[in-house]
Order: structure tokens, then sequence, then C-alpha cells
């Protein structure tokens, strides 16, 4: 029997599917894990869902997240593969790029092979890797590196900041120039060290270790300089970039200057820029640790410029920068815990949709079709995913979120599914809930019960987001 000829093993029926062109009335057809048919009236499945009233969005793509992660500072991150996968499928999330994390003195090759095996048994949700390079030795550059990215790890991350994966301005050049040769996005933690060394310097020696000095340690205008120093090298290699987490209205606009200039820099912002404050950080007693990160949240007043950047295209790309760690372990020092031993990192992988739906969609500052760009199509775009992920297309994966619009859900912990001990949303009201996510045609998570296994997650080797470059730079052939 034809392909044509066979029944659909699932339809999805009579809800509002967003398509890349716009939402639209029709049906889903998934045959052999992926989109068969979009339209009308087709004929019955093996399995059917009635999606009527709801809405059916491309399953979210978290670009941006780190679990299971090797020891950080003597702690590890609260969720490993399985949790952190479960979290993400629950809050609409149908595949995440989370980080292998080379270290000074690591192979790199060994760190991801690393992160195969933590993986592999136990990710409900299909993933791939972000490379992070903190060794940038000619082995890693030359051999490692290209290597990799044939295998379908096809985008890397550097540090200008944090001991042990900081890179010099000469180690960035080299490292972006391996990435315009193989046609990888290079990715970009943007903040200015020496400026945080320093005044964490000077705050130490005059005892100011309050909470809020976690903020004022971390200056806008470092990442601001940060942000034009990495748009400038990338401009002498010729090769696209994109400038992770932005928490600063001016590191949003050195941004938005590059692209008026033609440059093809990317970035990408995070729920805690949008949801959360510096007025958070600054709590009399250590509750405010919960929403520490770096960067940090900026005052109240800079969220407005932030959505700003979300809306006109500035900032493409909206992650979670998911990074759990237990509360218990921020304040592990006691009562008087200096800023500069609360480990850097808020959960967020399952409340990253929810939130930005309740008051992007449900808050009229948004369309429908800008939401899946930013959460699903745009990441899987840049990074090497699309079409196979990220949009609602025939052919594509079989991997939806659907809606209720009108579900209205106190965020609280305990209906979390992340193993950390707390949420920095704890008790936000949203408008909205993904109440059912299917992955590769699976359902796996309906109407609050998970129906998926550990392990049924699968890696997915990422093209090239980009050409890859024989030529030089033209810098070095004047």
């Amino acid at each position: 029997m034809s392909d044509e000829n066979r029944p659909f093993d699932l339809v999805i029926r009579g809800g509002t599917v967003v398509l890349p062109e716009g939402p639209s009335q029709i049906d889903i057809g998934v045959r052999d894990e992926r989109i068969a048919a979009l339209g009308a009236n087709l004929p019955a499945g093996r399995d059917e869902i009635s999606a009527a009233g709801r809405i059916v969005l491309p399953g979210g793509v978290d670009a941006h997240c780190h679990m299971d992660q090797q020891p950080w500072e003597g702690k590890s991150t609260a969720d490993d593969f399985q949790s952190g996968t479960l979290s993400a499928l629950c809050g609409g999330t149908t595949t995440i790029i989370p980080f292998a994390m080379q270290m000074r003195g690591q192979s790199l090759s060994e760190v991801v092979a690393d992160y195969h095996q933590r993986a592999l048994p136990k990710a409900h949700i299909d993933y791939t890797f972000h490379l992070i390079v903190g060794d940038p030795t000619q082995r890693t550059l030359e051999e490692e590196i290209p290597r990799l990215i044939a295998e379908g790890c096809t985008s890397v991350k550097i540090y200008l900041t944090y001991e042990g994966l900081k890179l010099d301005d000469y180690e960035v050049l080299e490292v972006l120039n391996v990435a315009r040769r193989e046609g990888a996005m290079a990715m970009v933690h943007a903040e200015n060290d020496a400026c945080i060394r320093w005044l964490t310097d000077h705050f130490l020696k005059a005892r100011k270790t309050h909470l809020r000095y976690h903020v004022v340690s971390h200056p806008t205008i470092g990442d601001r300089e940060a942000t034009f120093r990495a748009i400038s090298l990338a401009e002498v290699i010729e090769t696209p970039i994109l400038i992770c987490h932005v928490s600063a209205a001016s590191a949003a606009e050195e941004i938005r200057r590059a692209k008026a200039r033609g440059l093809p820099v990317y970035a990408e912002t995070c729920p805690q820029y949008l949801f959360l404050a510096a007025e958070d950080i600054d709590t009399p007693d250590l509750s405010g640790a919960m929403c520490v990160c770096t960067p940090p949240p900026r005052p109240r007043e800079n969220q407005a410029e932030i959505w700003r950047g979300l809306l006109d295209g500035t900032l493409e790309v909206f992650s979670s920068d998911h990074s759990p760690w237990h509360y218990r372990d921020k304040i592990a020092g006691g009562p008087d815990t200096p800023y500069t031993r609360i480990p850097n990192g808020v959960p967020g992988i399952e409340t990253r949709l929810p939130l930005l739906f309740s008051a992007g969609v449900n808050g009229g500052r948004m369309s429908l079709t800008q939401f899946a760009e930013v959460t699903a199509t745009t990441p899987a775009r840049l990074y090497g995913l699309f079409p196979k992920k990220g949009i609602i297309a025939i052919g594509s994966d079989a991997d939806f979120a659907i809606w209720d619009p009108k579900r209205e859900v106190t965020i609280r912990n305990s209906i979390l599914h992340h193993a950390t001990d707390h949420t920095p949303y704890e008790d936000m009201i949203v408008h909205g809930w993904p109440v059912t996510t299917i992955s590769r045609g699976d359902v796996i998570w309906n109407e609050g019960e998970v129906t998926s296994k550990p392990g049924r997650g699968r890696f997915i080797a990422a093209e090239r987001p980009f050409a890859r470059q024989t030529s030089l730079p033209s810098v070095l052939e004047s």
C-alpha cells in the first residue's frame, strides 16, 4: 500500500494550527513520526486528538539550557537529562540544545562523549549539543571542533568572563575563524570580565557582600562593551555570531546598531529579563538568591527595552537559560552568605513558554506567529535543525504543543517537574498553558499525565547553519 493510501498514525483535528504564514483552522495528519498532511477533513487516523478550541503550535525549541552539567565550583546542577527533559516536555518544549562544557585542560571530544552517555538513556525528547570552547588548543581548533561539527554539533559557545572558561580576544578570533571556516554558529557570553573582577574585589574589601552587589558588580556598561567587542571581532573574521541572554538595554542597542549596518548578528533573551528584575534580588533576607543569575536581571524599567528588542526583531530567540541550582545550595553559607558564593542560574525550562504566551500573546504584545518564531522556528533555523524541527510543515517532525489559551495557572514549584527546590516565578499567574505535547507523533504529555519514558529522546545531528568558507577573511587578502 502506498504512503498516500495508508491510514494516518495520528490525526489532530479542529485546532487553530500556527503555520509560517499564520494561524489556520485545519487538521494535521501524522505518519511515520512526520507531518504527512495538512488540510480540512483529513481521513481518519489510527489515533485522533480533538484540538477544538485550542491552539496547535510547533513544539518548542529551547536553544539554551544546562542539565547534567559537570560540577561547577564543586556543585552540580539539579537536573539531569531525565528530570530536565521531563520538565521541558511538560512546558510544551520538544527539542533542547544543552551545552557540552569544556574547561581548561579538558578534551572537548571527551566532554561531548560524556554528554552523549549522560543523555542517551535519560532524555525524553530530542536534543543536540552546543560546544563550549574553554581551552582553544591547537588540537581543539584543528581536530576536535571540525570533527564534532561534522558529527552534528554545529554551534560553539565562547565566554568573555568566568575563570576556567574565559577567552582573551586572540583566542576568540581563533575560535571565530574555525566557526567561519566550518559554517557553524558562534555564540558569545558577553560580559566584561575585568569590570566584574575589579568591582568585586573592591566590594569585598569594603565588606559589601549583600545580594544587591551581585547586580552592581555586573554593570550594564560591561555588557555593552563586551557586546560591542564581540561584534567587532566577528566583523574582522566576517562570520555570524549570536549574543546570548541579552539582559541590558544598552547591549540590545549595540546589537540593533550592528544589524542596521548589515552585519550578521543575532541575539537571544530569556524569561528572567522580562519577568524578573534587580529589585527581586535586593531582598532583606536571602530569598533574592533565587533570582541570581548572570547576566543579572536589570532594574524593572529595563524590561520595556528587552520587550522592545524581542518584538522588533533585535532579539530573535527566546530561550530559558535553564540552570537549576537548589536554593539550599545557593544559601549553603548561612544567612550571611556573600553574593560571590551564590551559584549563578535560575530554573525556567518548563515556565519559559507559558510566561511568554501569557504576557506576549494573551497580553496583546505579539501574534501567535511571532510567538512560534522566537520560541521554535528561529532557534531551529539558526542552529541547523530546520525544517526538521521548529515548524509545522509537511515532512517536518511531528512535534507539537497543543495549548488551552484560556487556562489560568498559578505557577508553583509543586506543580513543576524539574528537580530543583524552587522557582523564581512562584505565585505568578499565567493565562494559557500547554495541555498536550507530542514528540515525533507520540503523545508524551496530556492533561497533566506524563506518557513518555526516559530514553525515547534522540540525538539530532544538526546541519551547518551557514555555508563553509574556503576563502580567507578579506582583511587577510588585502
